[in-house]
């Protein structure tokens, strides 16, 4: 093997990059405000208002960052793997299931402002966004071994 072969194979492409870069920031958002922040400014000993406050605030805008960014992994992997990925592919399925718990969060924060449920669309993201974590990065150019 000639090292040109080595180093070429760690390349990537401007759609696998924005897949990594976009998935950093809504995945790691969710969980950082949910399972870092809030639970760090309860222990600091803020009020409860004010905590359910700075938690309401931000909350909405993590979660339309995550419905714009697995959008932009949607198109990425439309790009890459054709539109039938989506319905196939374990990556399309988890970036349509937070695209439809975005929209019903601000569904129901518009309409019902039911607590529970808005926690519940926030978690079931965190965890989809955790699940594909897990997944390989869709490459538009694979070589066949």
């Amino acid at each position: 093997m000639s090292r040109f072969v080595i180093s070429k194979s760690g390349t990537r492409d401007a759609g696998a990059i924005s897949w990594l870069l976009a998935q950093t920031l809504w995945v790691g958002g969710l969980w950082l405000l949910h399972f870092l922040l809030l639970p760090a400014i309860t222990k600091i000993g803020l009020a409860s208002l004010l905590v359910d406050e700075i938690a309401n605030a931000l909350r909405p805008l993590l979660v339309g960052l995550a419905a714009v960014c697995a959008g932009l992994q949607m198109l990425v992997l439309i790009r890459a793997e054709r539109l039938a990925s989506l319905w196939r592919d374990a990556r399309g399925q988890l970036l349509l299931v937070v695209v439809v718990m975005a929209g019903s969060y601000f569904a129901v924060a518009r309409l019902l402002e039911a607590e529970l449920w808005l926690m519940f669309s926030y978690l079931v993201m965190a965890f989809c966004g955790l699940l594909l974590v897990l997944q390989p990065v869709p490459q538009k150019f694979r070589r066949q071994l």
